[in-house]
């Protein structure tokens, strides 16, 4: 897949959005594993529209970058519980 300009990118992987729910114009912070240029895959977290076709600007990490900001992140967070969104359960 190729988006805007001379920036050439592959998704490989789908790994989910970190929002709970696509934004009003449909983009979504979103974890995926994606080849820049031809490039090693590499962890993305970026937003995306809903066809992948535009992105903004994010942040791309090596595996052991994101390994390591995985235990960061659970080190911070292993004694704390977060409030979980609640969610309109009417069927419309």
């Amino acid at each position: 897949m190729t988006g805007s300009g001379e920036i050439s990118y592959e998704i490989r992987e789908l790994g989910g959005m970190l929002d709970s729910e696509r934004k009003e114009n449909g983009w979504a912070m979103e974890v995926n594993v994606v080849a820049w240029n031809g490039g090693e895959p590499k962890v993305d977290i970026r937003s995306w529209d809903p066809t992948h076709a535009k992105m903004s600007r994010g942040i791309t990490l090596t595996e052991e970058q994101a390994y390591k900001l995985s235990q960061l992140l659970n080190e911070r967070y292993k004694d704390r519980q977060l409030a979980t969104p609640k969610r309109d359960t009417m069927e419309r």
